[in-house]
Order: C-alpha cells, then structure tokens, then sequence
C-alpha cells in the first residue's frame, strides 16, 4: 500500500521483505483471490473455503451455515498507517449488493500502537447535508466538516456502513469487518501513486452511500477490567469482546451456535482444547471451530485478546 510501512514486520514478525510497504495483513480472509490456508496440522494447505465445504456447520455454526452457506462472514485485518489513508467510505447492504453483488462493510477498529498525536477521522463535527458536503469537497474544505480524534492503545470505534473515516499516520490497530472489500475514495491528499498518477477516486459512488447523520461521540467506551470479557462491539455482523487476564481462565462456548476467533492484542498465551494445545503470540489470529465447547486459556505473564463472534 502507498500508505503503509514496516510496523507488522518488525511488531509482530510478519513475513516480508525490510523496506517495502505494507499497510495489511488480512489474517482471516475469505476474500475471492485472498483466501487464509490452514498453517498447521493435518489440514495444512487446505483453504478456509475447503474447511466450510467439508465441515460446513461444524466450523461456523448451524444458523451461520444456513445464512452464508460456504461464505465465510468475516475480514479480520492488522492495518500499519505509515502515512494517513484516502478519506473514504463504504456501502451498505442492500447499496453494495445492487452495485456489485457483494456485501457491505460494517467494520471496528482496535488500536494497537499509535505515535504521539496520532488520530483518525470518524464521521462529521457538525450536522451536515448532501449539499454542505458537496460544497465542502468541492472548494477543498471538507476537513473543516470531519471528526478528528485523537487515540491511544486500546482505543475503540465502531464504523458502520457509510460513516466516512480514515485512519491517519502513525496508528497500527486491528480491524474486524464483514467479509468485503469495497471502498469508496473521496479524497486522497492529492497523492500521486509510483508512476505519478493521482489514485482513483468514486466520489460520485460515494454520495449515495454516505451517512450524513451527527452524532455526539465516536469512540466507543468500555471497561477495563482484567479476568472476564468486556463487549466493546455488538452488533449483527460481529460481536467483539476485550479479554485482559492472567494465570488461567476457562471459557465455555457450549451454547454459543458460532466460530470463534482469538486476536492476540498483547503479551502471549496458550489455548488448549482437550488434548490439543497451541500458543498465540501478539499480532496472531486463530480461528476455533463452532463446534468447540470449552477453551482453557492460560499466560503466566498476562495478556489480552480479542474475542469475536457471530450471534444469528
């Protein structure tokens, strides 16, 4: 990416080559084209997409099964902001699916590091029509419109479909979203890419998907407690819990008819399930099966994840 840097290389040990740009490392990914491949274990090589089609609800859970059917639901991304992504927005369902037969985007954000003073863009500062937006992008004022927050490690925002958002420089943070990848470019800095052309824009796209609604805050605001999982996104495509501990703590996902997908966000800890045992280090996923029932998680050190989900 033009915007991206080192930081997944040299934070979490992501395997590419010193001094070229990264932005994304799409951990789980059923994106046509980009799809995850089994690391480890007697299905190593197999993709995401074999595993639905020979466990199909056994992997992702009964009611998930029936609705995606071998589509899995969700994008999980580490994102490296070396320099401030384009402005930009993404469609909703029924939008995106009339447009591209795909789905929309609904996604979250969970910082991981963030340089001194960085932020992100979420939403406006003010109520807004159509028509002031439009006035804004046109006279080259549209920053005075938007919503520029400061952030911090552990921060929270939610980003439903059509909020207009951008991540700015110096923030790596995790993202969680449907399963899609389609992004609406409103402005992009005037940069210009490699060849010296200016990067496409789908302003005229982007009108039509744009929520101009205000709102009062952005930043979702959640308890910090350690030793029980704190909700910090719910919603109908996802729900994402925090889980800080340290020692030993069980989880039981009897009741729970869904996958499960652990983010190491800080430290390192052990999963084991039964017999089987892995470790996870910060800035790695795993994907546990809908058909898990107990997880002893355990870090001597103390660590946090991410815990995500689907409730149908």
């Amino acid at each position: 990416m033009i915007w991206g840097g080192d930081s997944l290389r040299s934070l979490f040990n992501k395997p590419f080559p010193e001094g070229k740009k990264i932005g994304e490392s799409w951990e789980i990914s059923a994106v046509p084209g980009k799809v995850s491949v089994v690391s480890n274990g007697f299905l190593k090589g197999n993709s995401l997409t074999d595993l639905i089609e020979v466990y199909m609800d056994d992997l992702v859970g009964e009611k998930i099964f029936e609705k995606f059917g071998t589509e899995f639901p969700l994008l999980i991304k580490l994102i490296d902001a070396r320099d401030d992504l384009s402005i930009q927005v993404h469609p909703g369902d029924e939008l995106a699916l009339v447009r591209h037969n795909g789905r929309g985007k609904t996604e979250m954000w969970y910082v991981l590091e963030a340089a001194e003073d960085a932020g992100l863009i979420s939403g406006f500062n003010r109520e807004v029509s159509r028509g002031i937006f439009t006035e804004k992008l046109e006279s080259g004022q549209l920053l005075d419109i938007l919503n520029v927050e400061k952030v911090s490690p552990g921060d929270v925002f939610f980003m439903p479909a059509g909020r207009v958002h951008a991540i700015c420089r110096g923030v790596v943070l995790a993202e969680i979203q449907q399963s899609s990848d389609i992004t609406y470019r409103i402005y992009d800095w005037d940069r210009r890419d490699d060849s010296g052309r200016p990067r496409e824009l789908h302003t005229d796209l982007a009108m039509d998907a744009i929520d101009y609604g205000y709102h009062d805050n952005y930043k979702t605001k959640a308890d910090d407690k350690m030793g029980s999982p704190v909700i910090i996104a719910d919603c109908r495509y996802f729900t994402t819990h925090r889980l800080g501990f340290e020692g030993r703590i069980k989880r039981d996902y009897s009741l729970l008819d869904s996958f499960i997908i652990y983010i190491c966000t800080k430290g390192s800890f052990n999963v084991n399930i039964g017999s089987i045992s892995t470790g996870l280090l910060r800035g790695e996923t795993l994907l546990l099966p809908a058909v898990t029932e107990e997880v002893v998680l355990s870090s001597p050190g103390g660590s946090e994840l991410l815990e995500v989900f689907i409730k149908i």
